[in-house]
């Protein structure tokens, strides 16, 4: 009723928000190790390629998390009967039904994507043995999972070759996709290089439907920043064409927000491959690419499976000590990894640091969603050819129109079929067996 709703808003101050403020807080004060590193620095070292100094990392962080698991599994607990209560006053038949409302997708698609991931963890166990033998180690464990391979490409690609070789693949796909992004580049509608007072990081900034989109990246010259450049164009064309559904219906769908930008990734990811001639870096580099998708189909997967546990656990069993978060957080990780990362007990609180769990309760199988979608997209792209490609600049241009269901009919795409997803999941398999 709109009288329970007023209730519910009011409260937020003192209820969600409060509390996530609180987390924010703990982890803005929160030093790790004798250097008394940032949450964002010790997790950076992770991806250090001495094994020493990432197990290092891994154990200064895990006892920073414990010496705030008492304020951080109340602060989970204390979200988890807030998020049980109001789904309770709003009629959710799950947990996770309200965020699916959001998203404009049914319980049941929700389910099925899940599921057909959850399926194919054999593809995580396959490529982390092959990881394994490239490292040369006996076993893996959980600080060697972002270790970088030797064989990595380090050469530098200038700008004028990073616009090249973008705008030749999108040109390759579209001449009209090709034509915007250029717009980018030459009315200065993209900042690259690397200044002083700068913010880190790159995103593509919409502004009104009548004025152009901005992009800013911090251009270094690697591969994965060529990646990184076509990744924001694919946002900035996106944002360019959705822009004459006016102000109200330019807005992608979450599920849909990230189409544009994972599907630019792709078209430059085999031009990228063309600039490399030796096997070792190409593997390396396809070996990079696949853990960058891991990090958005099977993480975030087995992260959504644990705040079902999670949740369901509250609602059935009440408060949760920090021992059964841990429990429940080793055991869906482990489903993910099988027997190809060892999990060292040390890794069983790093549930406690991810913010997502809290500030937006079911959010993270939207990554999971974005990539496999576009992957199968790409897959229809590589059957179809030039047909594909009016279907796809109508998906763009449509913005925020109509749902998920709707836009994306044209394709014959059926967000309820596991046949689907499993699309998906088999051009990442492809990618998988090129480096078997």
């Amino acid at each position: 009723s709109e009288k329970e709703e007023q209730l519910l808003l009011q409260k937020e101050v003192v209820g969600r928000n409060s509390w996530t403020t609180l987390f924010d807080k703990v982890f803005g004060n929160l030093k790790f190790g004798d250097e008394q590193k940032t949450e964002e620095e010790v997790l950076t070292e992770l991806y250090h390629e001495n094994r020493d100094k990432r197990k290092k990392a891994a154990k200064e962080m895990t006892k920073g998390l414990k010496s705030q698991s008492h304020v951080l599994t109340h602060i989970f607990n204390a979200l988890a009967a807030d998020k049980m209560v109001t789904d309770r006053l709003r009629n959710h038949t799950s947990w996770v039904s309200s965020m699916n409302l959001d998203n404009q997708l049914k319980d049941r698609t929700v389910d099925t994507l899940v599921e057909a991931v959850t399926s194919r963890y054999d593809i995580v166990h396959r490529y982390y043995r092959v990881k394994q033998k490239l490292l040369g180690f006996s076993e893996l464990r959980d600080y060697d999972r972002y270790a970088p391979l030797p064989s990595l490409p380090g050469q530098k690609i200038d700008w004028s070759s990073c616009k090249a070789t973008v705008l030749s693949s999108f040109s390759a796909f579209s001449v009209d996709l090709a034509e915007i992004a250029e717009k980018f580049f030459n009315q200065s509608w993209i900042h690259a290089p690397i200044s002083h007072g700068k913010r880190g990081g790159a995103f593509a900034h919409p502004c009104v439907p009548e004025i152009h989109p901005y992009v800013l990246v911090n251009y270094t010259g690697s591969l994965r920043d060529i990646s990184t450049v076509a990744h924001e164009l694919g946002h900035g064309v996106h944002q360019v064409l959705a822009a004459e559904q006016g102000y109200y219906n330019s807005d992608t769908p979450l599920p849909l927000a990230e189409t544009a930008s994972v599907f630019a990734e792709l078209l430059v990811f085999n031009a990228q491959l063309d600039l490399l001639s030796d096997k070792d870096e190409k593997r390396a580099f396809i070996c990079q690419k696949l853990e960058s998708i891991f990090a958005t189909v099977f993480r975030q997967t087995a992260m959504n499976r644990f705040e079902q546990r999670m949740h369901n656990s509250r609602r059935d069993d009440g408060e949760l000590s920090s021992e059964k978060f841990n429990s429940h957080w080793m055991e869906t990780q482990q489903e993910m990894f099988g027997d190809s990362v060892t999990l060292t007990e040390d890794y069983g609180g790093w549930w406690s640091y991810i913010p997502h769990f809290l500030s937006t309760p079911g959010y993270v199988y939207s990554y999971a969603f974005g990539e496999l979608l576009v992957l199968a997209l790409y897959g229809l792209y590589q059957k179809e050819g030039q047909s594909f490609v009016k279907k796809y600049i109508d998906l763009l241009s449509a913005g925020g129109s109509s749902t998920p269901y709707e836009l994306l009919k044209p394709f014959g795409i059926d967000l309820d079929s596991p046949a689907f997803w499993q699309t998906g999941l088999k051009v990442i398999e492809d990618m998988l067996e090129r480096v078997e």
